[in-house]
């Protein structure tokens, strides 16, 4: 894994899932960091729900998470395993 890929990677472990309280990287929800070009990264996370509430809030947080850390232009969120999963990750990445 590339320096980039590991500092996202720790940053969005630190996101909270609010159904369980636990972070993503205790639950091992991020299944993938990539740096896709220069300075563009892809995330592609799973939920603890295929109904969660508050899908589209978390992605958003993954995506600011990431896109705050130096060396990152862009990042391309993607959750997986959601009911409306397409909404949500057309929603995010736009």
């Amino acid at each position: 894994m590339k320096d980039l890929e590991s500092k996202v990677l720790a940053e969005v472990e630190k996101v909270v899932d609010l159904e369980t309280g636990l972070t993503f990287g205790q639950m091992e929800m991020v299944q993938s960091v990539k740096e896709i070009q220069p300075g563009v990264v892809r995330i592609d996370f799973t939920l603890s729900s295929p109904i969660c509430t508050d899908a589209t809030k978390m992605a958003i947080e993954v995506k600011s998470r990431a896109e705050n850390i130096e060396g990152v232009k862009k990042a391309l969120v993607y959750c997986h395993g959601h009911i409306i999963e397409e909404e949500i990750n057309q929603t995010v990445n736009k």
